[in-house]
């Protein structure tokens, strides 16, 4: 089983999400894609994020009508800081891709383990609105971007692990969970920027104002 893994905070989930997975999925032929909402997340405060279970709900409910889209639990229940490595060690057996934001992929060095990453994942870097992505000798230390090579028939970065780190370029969606947020606390609409079903239980739970 071929399968991508999508973390994040998810505070909350939107579609600028979903379209980047499916269409990572689509590319890539894989057999499903894991969203894994952090239980806490080691990059940034935690002022404005909400309690773990309503994101997970979130996701839940905005993926719940696509067969090929999963959530799961692991990192809430593991607890405390969430790290990729650790949810890598957990999916050992299953060939994985990391669906990754180009703003998060060029600060790859500041993860837990992030060498280790590249030998036991593939990378499918998506683009960010406003965001002008890194190349990979940008991004990576000089001793690590070495061991990767273009092939221009699979359209990766192929390294010498096996591994390879492909930037896709899916459609671009101008949408952030911050601007959410903000909209919410605002009295403004999120229409259209998250699934009917999240918009729903926003309101209904009134989180975020």
């Amino acid at each position: 089983m071929r399968i991508a893994i999508l973390g994040g905070t998810f505070n909350p989930v939107h579609y600028g999400h979903l379209r980047a997975a499916e269409e990572v999925r689509e590319l890539l032929d894989l057999s499903r894609v894991l969203f894994i909402p952090v239980c806490l997340p080691p990059h940034k405060g935690d002022g404005e994020v909400i309690d773990a279970m309503d994101r997970l709900e979130m996701v839940r409910l905005a993926v719940k009508d696509n067969e090929f889209f999963e959530v799961s639990d692991m990192e809430i229940k593991r607890g405390g800081r969430s790290f990729t490595i650790d949810t890598l060690e957990e999916l050992k057996n299953v060939e994985t891709t990391i669906i990754v934001g180009a703003d998060s992929f060029s600060e790859i060095t500041t993860w837990r383990a992030y060498e280790k990453l590249f030998t036991v994942a593939d990378f499918a870097v998506v683009p960010r609105p406003g965001y002008q992505e890194k190349k990979m000798e940008e991004a990576l230390p000089v001793e690590l971007a070495e061991k990767f090579c273009y092939d221009g028939i699979l359209k990766a970065y192929v390294s010498t692990y096996g591994r390879n780190v492909r930037f896709v370029d899916t459609t671009l969606f101008d949408i952030s969970s911050s601007e959410i947020r903000r909209r919410i606390r605002t009295g403004l609409s999120i229409k259209y920027l998250v699934p009917p079903a999240v918009e729903e239980y926003v309101m209904e739970k009134g989180i975020y104002k």
